[in-house]
């Protein structure tokens, strides 16, 4: 299956927390990071995920907000520090690669964000990703 989905971190569970409805999974990326991801019951169940699982975590690109220093009282679990390799400027939009331990992710934020950031290439970051965001696929 080919996805249009630009982030696909391959990695493996290291914890399943289960609600009611909703868990919380834990995954050690293959570059060393860890990563939460909140998704439904049923999905933890369909995909048999546990501790040792290999999967994908799949995040889109919109989905990703970029930092430019460590950001205090913040809900978001997932903060990946990395480096941009590619800055494209459109009209309205920005897309931004970053070099992250084992693996790149691109984030796509708006053109006004990126100037104001005052982002360049090998500039430090932060990706900033929602667990509610993540989705996970079996490896």
């Amino acid at each position: 299956m080919t996805l249009s989905i630009r982030n696909q971190l391959p990695g493996t569970v290291t914890e399943v927390r289960t609600g009611e409805v909703m868990a919380t999974v834990k995954i050690r990326l293959d570059g060393g990071q860890d990563l939460m991801a909140a998704i439904t019951l049923e999905a933890v169940e369909q995909l048999g995920l546990a501790p040792g699982t290999p999967v994908r975590a799949l995040v889109k690109s919109t989905e990703i907000s970029l930092a430019t220093s460590a950001v205090e009282g913040l809900s978001i679990r997932n903060r990946l520090p990395g480096a941009i390799v590619h800055l494209a400027l459109g009209g309205a939009m920005a897309s931004v690669k970053v070099s992250v331990d084992g693996s790149e992710l691109t984030a796509v934020i708006t053109k006004d964000a990126a100037e104001d950031l005052g982002l360049f290439v090998g500039s430090d970051v932060i990706a900033l990703i929602k667990s509610t965001e993540v989705a996970l696929a079996s490896a």
